[in-house]
């Protein structure tokens, strides 16, 4: 395809998407064509006419690929690897998305006018199609359930985040730092063309919401590990912190969108999220398996008659309050909170503070539920000892061949985001156990060697059921990093010991 062609082909894909509309065509195409640095369309192209090709949404990977190719090809742009691939590829998109001001309009018409989802789905679409989005990279996500004794767990492998050649590593060493936008979290980062140590956002649209009298912000995450991965957050920088507040926020967003669940990663480190400088809550329209988790041991708190509490059948340790007043929800929440942060049981290893650090947060999810308001309250501790320098609540050493970054709100609610080097590793493992050969001293194969003697022993390994069995003993591992995660073991002296916890609560 020649360079006009694509041009016309990535109009007819704006236009098929509705991203533009048919009185914007010549516009458009004249912007391409000058980002392209061409005076015109050739008369063998039916002189920059409206005719527009065929093409499938599909076609969107490989018209940019071309496109991309031809403008590195002709200097439009230094094309030094997939780094300043995206840099000039969103560029190209951020010509044909709507501004700002028209996205609000009509995500705020569709709410209103139909229902809350209706909003959610065209905008979900819209990030999609603007390639905010990439669906052809996430769709190259590993993904499958596997079942464990707390039911189906969800398991990904995240491959849609592009790793950084080395160029590109290089290039941003030398490139210019700057503190703007402060993060990626930051409004700021609406339409910035970006940097080679910084995404470009300039098909990026933010829907603003009021939660709790305060300013707040609604995207997607670029890269879904569940179906509508949605960030909600904060229109200040300013640090993620769980208080009351935070419980209020929560529940008014599920008010406003009650298909949507929403959570947000603890304030701590270790117990944290990637991203604690920034405020910020994660949900999406996606029933994850710790929301089926039935309750195992209901309890009571006093003066909370119109909430039903209860702790629930998980690996982690989590109170699950409901009612159908949000006003009771938020001041159990925060008494139970309060008493959390400066709660010590040296007989459970639970110690609020050492040297003055504090150790104690709550991560919370708010959800909607047969008409009722629903809080789950993961209580946490980010201790460490020397046998466990990076947590005692975090997956242990044996775990981390296959996890060994933060338990945050994600992997807390069931589904585990999984380094991208395992789909590799899994593939050669798989043949190494078919085979029966010692992988104690391959050099990317050694980390998993005491695991694989393990399943040795356990199963008789073929071609046909290696990834089979490789994908549930995954699961099964998964299911082990949550249980390190969880404060109170699911043993009689934990469970008496998270009841110790409730009746201190009660004090």
């Amino acid at each position: 395809m020649t360079i006009y062609q694509n041009i016309k082909r990535l109009v007819s894909y704006a236009l098929k998407t509705g991203l533009i509309t048919k009185e914007d065509i010549t516009y458009s195409q004249n912007r391409l064509l000058e980002l392209f640095k061409l005076d015109g369309f050739e008369d063998k192209e039916n002189g920059g006419g409206q005719k527009l090709p065929a093409v499938k949404v599909s076609d969107l990977e490989e018209i940019l690929k071309e496109l991309l190719d031809w403008a590195g090809q002709n200097g439009i742009f230094d094309d030094t690897g997939t780094a300043s691939r995206d840099l000039f590829d969103t560029k190209i998109m951020g010509l044909l998305v709507p501004p700002p001001s028209d996205a609000i309009d009509a995500f705020e018409t569709l709410r209103k006018d139909f229902s809350p989802k209706h909003a959610t789905d065209w905008f979900y679409k819209f990030s999609q199609d603007t390639d905010y989005i990439r669906r052809y990279r996430v769709k190259k996500d590993l993904k499958w359930k596997a079942p464990t004794p707390y039911g189906a767990l969800d398991i990904t492998i995240n491959l849609s985040k592009p790793e950084k050649d080395p160029k590109a590593i290089a290039a941003a060493r030398s490139a210019k730092q700057s503190g703007y936008p402060k993060c990626l979290l930051c409004p700021q980062n609406e339409g910035y063309a970006g940097r080679l140590n910084h995404p470009a956002r300039q098909n990026h649209r933010i829907i603003p919401l009021l939660l709790n009298g305060e300013d707040w912000g609604f995207q997607y995450s670029p890269y879904v590990y569940y179906n509508e991965h949605c960030i909600v957050f904060n229109k200040k920088h300013v640090p993620m912190k769980i208080c009351r507040q935070t419980f209020e926020r929560l529940l008014d967003f599920v008010t406003l969108f009650p298909h949507y669940t929403l959570g947000s990663n603890a304030d701590l480190p270790i117990v944290g999220g990637s991203i604690l400088t920034h405020d910020h809550f994660q949900g999406g329209a996606y029933e994850f398996a710790m929301a089926r988790a039935p309750i195992e041991t209901e309890i009571k708190f006093e003066g909370f008659k119109d909430v039903k509490a209860g702790i629930i059948k998980w690996p982690m340790s989590v109170i699950r309050l409901d009612s159908p007043k949000k006003e009771s929800l938020v001041d159990l929440a925060e008494k139970i909170l309060k008493k959390w942060r400066g709660y010590s049981d040296k007989a459970a290893f639970v110690l609020a503070k050492t040297d003055g650090t504090p150790h104690n947060t709550i991560t919370p999810i708010a959800r909607r539920r047969d008409g009722l308001y629903e809080l789950d309250l993961v209580l946490r501790n980010n201790i460490t000892t020397a046998e466990h320098p990076l947590g005692v609540y975090h997956p242990h050493a044996e775990l981390h061949h296959i996890k060994k970054e933060n338990i945050g709100l994600i992997e807390v609610m069931g589904l585990a985001v999984l380094p991208s080097r395992l789909k590799e590793e899994m593939q050669k493992l798989a043949a190494a156990l078919v085979q029966g050969k010692d992988i104690s001293g391959d050099p990317i194969l050694s980390k998993h060697s005491d695991w694989a003697k393990e399943l040795g022993k356990k199963y008789k390994f073929t071609k046909d059921n290696a990834d089979k069995i490789l994908k549930k003993e995954i699961g099964i591992v998964f299911s082990k990093v949550l249980e390190h995660a969880g404060v109170y073991k699911r043993t009689d002296e934990g469970k008496a010991a998270f009841l110790r916890f409730v009746q201190a609560v009660n004090k």
